[in-house]
Order: structure tokens, then sequence, then C-alpha cells
């Protein structure tokens, strides 16, 4: 049985991955490169989001 103090810790450092996870992906969205389309307006290039973190 997994005592309250360790599953509040657990919880924490789960929460603490998550919020790292969407911290270095949010890093690598802005690090992409901005592309031109054809009519000469600035357009981000982006790929599909992943849904599979979702807080």
């Amino acid at each position: 049985m997994i005592s309250t103090s360790e599953m509040i810790r657990i919880r924490r450092q789960m929460q603490r991955r998550i919020r790292d996870v969407v911290a270095e992906r949010r890093r690598a969205r802005q690090m992409e490169p901005v592309a031109t389309d054809p009519a000469g307006d600035p357009t981000e290039v982006r790929s599909t989001p992943d849904t599979s973190l979702s807080i």
C-alpha cells in the first residue's frame, strides 16, 4: 500500500514531468522556421498537434 505522502510525491513528480514536456514542445514550436506561402504572407510551419498529452 502506498502512503499518502508517497502518493503526493509521485503526483508532483508526474506534474513536473508533464510541465517539462509541454515547455519543451512549446520551445520546439517557437524554433520552427516561418515559411512564406505563394501569396507572400508569412505563415508558421507547424505539424499536426500531438493530442496524446492532454492536461
